[in-house]
C-alpha cells in the first residue's frame, strides 16, 4: 500500500479526507499544498526547509513522531499561536506509520 489516509482541518475549520503518498517522499505541507487546503503563498513559503512557520499545524491524534529536529524547535520557539501539539509539516514525512494521522492547520500569522 502507497497510500494513507489522512485528516486535515483546514483555517476554515473544514475538515478533508485526502490520500496522502508515502512513497513519494512528501511531507505534510506538500500534502497540503496538492490539495490546495491553504491559500498559495499562505503555506510552505520556505519551501519546507523548517524556516518559517507557514506550515505549523496541531497534531490531534495520538501518532508516534520523530523528534522535533534543532530547526523546528527554534521555528516553533519564534512561532505565533504554538501549542504543545504544534508540529511544523515540513518536518512530518508521510509513512504508512502515520495512517489516520490528523491534524488542523494552525492560524495565518498576522
Amino acid at each position: 500500500m502507497s497510500d494513507i489516509k489522512v485528516k486535515i482541518t483546514d483555517r476554515e475549520g473544514v475538515l478533508h479526507e485526502v490520500d496522502a503518498p508515502t512513497d513519494m517522499n512528501m511531507n505534510l505541507m506538500e500534502v497540503v499544498r496538492s490539495y490546495e487546503l491553504a491559500p498559495e503563498g499562505t503555506i510552505g513559503i520556505c519551501g519546507g526547509m523548517a524556516m518559517c512557520a507557514s506550515c505549523q499545524c496541531y497534531v490531534k491524534s495520538e501518532h508516534a513522531l520523530p523528534e522535533k529536529s534543532d530547526d523546528e524547535e527554534a521555528m516553533l520557539s519564534e512561532a505565533f499561536f504554538v501549542e504543545d501539539n504544534s508540529r511544523l509539516g515540513c518536518q512530518i514525512h508521510m509513512t504508512p506509520e502515520l495512517d489516520g494521522l490528523e491534524v488542523e492547520l494552525a492560524p495565518e500569522e498576522a
